[in-house]
């Protein structure tokens, strides 16, 4: 074996390896895999990385929880909307996250 084969099965085997650092990149992970849209998580880790962490995945929990629904990843970006227009009209645009919104109309 050669080097460079060598050195290429090594980074075959470090890409399977998991690189997560901060919080919010393992919550955006979370939330992709409880939405059943791993083809989005990266939108989910920014979505987590902006927001209040805890809420997003508070809010895809309890989305997952329900069985009704079919695009779940599309449900959640269309609630997480509604909070964060709401959320704009309460604070009159100064900020436009959903770090202090409650989630208790679900």
């Amino acid at each position: 074996m050669d080097f460079k084969e060598y050195y290429s099965k090594i980074l075959k085997e470090r890409k399977k390896k998991s690189r997560i650092s901060k919080k919010f990149q393992l919550v955006g992970l979370e939330v992709a895999s409880l939405l059943n849209d791993e083809k989005h998580k990266s939108l989910y880790i920014k979505i987590a990385k902006e927001n209040n962490a805890n809420k997003i995945f508070l809010l895809a929990k309890e989305i997952a929880s329900k069985n009704n629904i079919k695009n779940k990843g599309a449900y959640f970006m269309k609630i997480l909307n509604l909070i964060k227009k709401r959320s704009k009209i309460k604070s009159k645009g100064k900020n436009n996250s959903i770090k202090n919104e409650n989630f208790n109309h679900l």
